[in-house]
């Protein structure tokens, strides 16, 4: 199998640990693609899409749903959130406060109550204009085909612009390798599923039209993608492997972290198994079922066995508090937490078939390593 054939069916499948490939000097001249328009047609749904008079070259999608006994009792945002309209439930939600969707021709609560005969009707949003820029970043692709573009994302990369990081992010880079976007849920972007911290290194797929989107999307929302990380802890965990079981939510006292002592905590389960032990350190092989922020780092800390160097949850100047100079320069070789997305496994969007993307243990989590199997 190779890399380098984005467009051939044959190297669909198991993705070697290799380097990525880097981006070519002249990229494709479109690799996004927007769905073809057409009504969708069903027993309770009816989509059009509808020009927009101000913006002609943005799309507006009205729908028509009848509700039927079988959904008798539902939240409203809830069941919109299960139709064709593909959308999430917090999505739902904001339209029905920002008076896009009607029940019965009236405005309603997102947690409505619905009951057989009841109309639903609104107008989703076309996409936004996209105001940003894109930047010829280099990017290490593992696998590309018409669907999705796979990759290696380096430590030090945001995936997408936000306060204080409104360029030089994965998403630039995307916009320079790919000429075109799909437009999704009312929004230009280019079909970010899933997000890795700034300085968490490995691989990620991205969307490239909007089946690819949804199905993806649906994928990670009902656990149905693998994900296999790798990361250095500090200590020697107890056991060869285990589950963690701890809600997560945002920490009571500092903003930006979050934290398993809080009172509206989300679900989080996150295995893990030891695969290398050293005298203050262990590798762990970490297997994520849910996708809360931080999560890992977040539960790893809460048993006292946080990521070696991580700034947030980590132990303050731990560098500085070791005796052994040899031991002192093996955690110094790490400039960021010890966090990689080493695997990732889903079923193909346009294909089914289930696909397995490997990337390699980057140059300074490698080195580190050496570093501490030299002192064993």
């Amino acid at each position: 199998m190779t890399n380098s054939s984005p467009t051939n069916d044959k190297n669909r499948g198991v993705i070697p640990a290799k380097a990525g490939i880097q981006e070519k000097s002249k990229p494709p001249d479109s690799c996004f693609h927007r769905n073809d328009k057409r009504l969708v047609n069903s027993s309770t749904l009816y989509v059009q899409h509808n020009s927009n008079l101000q913006h002609p070259n943005i799309e507006e999608k009205s729908f028509l749903i009848s509700v039927t006994a079988k959904d008798k009792g539902r939240r409203l945002d809830q069941f919109l959130s299960e139709t064709g309209l593909h959308l999430s439930r917090s999505q739902a939600k904001h339209l029905i406060e920002q008076k896009h969707i009607l029940l019965n021709q009236r405005l309603v609560k997102p947690s409505a109550r619905l009951k057989s005969g009841d109309v639903i009707s609104g107008t989703l949003p076309g996409p936004r204009s996209l105001s940003l820029i894109p930047e010829p970043i280099p990017l290490a692709v593992l696998y590309e085909d018409a669907s999705i573009i796979v990759i290696d994302k380096p430590s030090g990369r945001v995936v997408h612009p936000a306060p204080g990081n409104p360029s030089g992010t994965l998403v630039n880079a995307l916009l320079h390798h790919c000429k075109d976007l799909s437009g999704i849920n009312g929004a230009l972007r280019p079909g970010i599923v899933h997000r890795l911290d700034k300085e968490t290194s490995g691989v990620m797929v991205v969307a490239k039209d909007d089946e690819a989107y949804h199905q993806l999307t649906r994928q990670f929302k009902n656990r149905g993608v693998e994900k296999v990380y790798l990361a250095i802890a500090h200590g020697n965990m107890k056991g060869s492997e285990g589950l963690i079981d701890a809600p997560i939510g945002r920490h009571p006292d500092q903003r930006k972290k979050m934290s398993i002592r809080t009172t509206r905590g989300r679900a989080a389960l996150t295995r893990w198994k030891v695969l290398e032990r050293f005298s203050s350190f262990t590798l762990l092989e970490i297997h994520p079922q849910t996708g809360r922020t931080h999560q890992i780092r977040v539960h790893l800390a809460s048993m006292g066995h946080p990521l070696l160097r991580d700034p947030l949850y980590g132990r303050k100047g731990t560098s500085g508090m070791i005796d052994d100079p040899l031991l002192r320069e093996c955690v110094r070789r790490m400039n960021r937490q010890a966090l990689h997305a080493h695997r990732l496994g889903f079923d193909h969007p346009r294909t089914g078939e289930k696909v397995q993307f490997v990337a390699p243990i980057p140059q300074d989590m490698r080195e580190t390593l050496d570093c501490l199997r030299s002192m064993t």
